[in-house]
């Protein structure tokens, strides 16, 4: 079973190429990487805190928004959701992508990956 610091590694990987997709932008790998790095970072909060997340979409989403409520994490999980969507809308074409701006998007991973080490002790 994976570790916290496991799973916060696993989100800086993927947190390294956000930080190479948002200029200029490249939305399919910008939405990739950016919902893979906040889905493992959660992950990572969520092992550390005790909580028990199920291995999907809609229960990483939840573990985001009770992360926030109960540990002051930044919310993500509406990030979350429209980062699938841009992940879908880029990866089928059959998906209408929400209106999202690239720096802001990598930004806000950022700071969540960040604020994940933080509590970690990193």
């Amino acid at each position: 079973m994976a570790t916290a610091e496991d799973k916060l590694e696993l989100a800086e990987k993927h947190l390294a190429k956000v930080q190479l997709a948002w200029d200029p932008p490249d939305w399919l790998e910008l939405s990739l990487f950016g919902f893979y790095a906040l889905e493992a970072a959660v992950e990572a909060a969520a092992i550390h805190c005790g909580m028990e997340v199920k291995k999907n979409h809609p229960a990483r989403v939840a573990a985001a928004h009770k992360l926030h409520e109960d540990f002051r994490l930044p919310d993500v999980a509406g990030l979350l959701r429209d980062l699938n969507e841009t992940r879908k809308s880029e990866a089928y074409g059959d998906v209408v992508a929400p209106d999202l701006d690239a720096e802001d998007v990598a930004s806000e991973v950022e700071l969540y990956v960040a604020a994940v080490t933080d509590m970690l002790g990193g």
